[in-house]
């Protein structure tokens, strides 16, 4: 059974730091490509970042320059550091599991809450 569980959303003012942690369980992880994404209130999900199986990223373009997904294959782990945090921010973040020569996630986590507010 595929587990993707996220961690470490709260409550952050503008400004901030926050690191986003999933840990998966159940597959392949070193051979597939993962993500984060976000989903503001009354809003779509969007891409935050991606990263393959080699290490290659990618990024949304509101949060280039300010978040850094890295993966850590010993430990089944994907992560999303995000530094100086604004208030748009605000949404819960997903992360997802592609598996190869798919264009979209194969499977998601249940979701972590962020806020950023004074």
């Amino acid at each position: 059974q595929v587990q993707l569980v996220e961690s470490g959303g709260g409550l952050v003012q503008p400004g901030g730091s926050l690191r986003l942690s999933c840990t998966t369980s159940g597959i392949f992880f070193s051979g597939i490509t993962m993500g984060w994404y976000r989903q503001a209130r009354g809003k779509q999900r969007e891409l935050v970042a991606t990263i393959s199986r080699g290490g290659s990223t990618n990024y949304g373009n509101s949060v280039k320059g300010r978040f850094a997904i890295s993966r850590d294959n010993a430990k089944n782990t994907v992560y999303l550091q995000m530094n100086t945090l604004k208030p748009e921010d605000t949404a819960v973040y997903y992360c997802a599991a592609q598996e190869p020569y798919r264009n979209t996630p194969d499977y998601w986590g249940q979701g972590t809450q962020v806020t950023v507010s004074s």
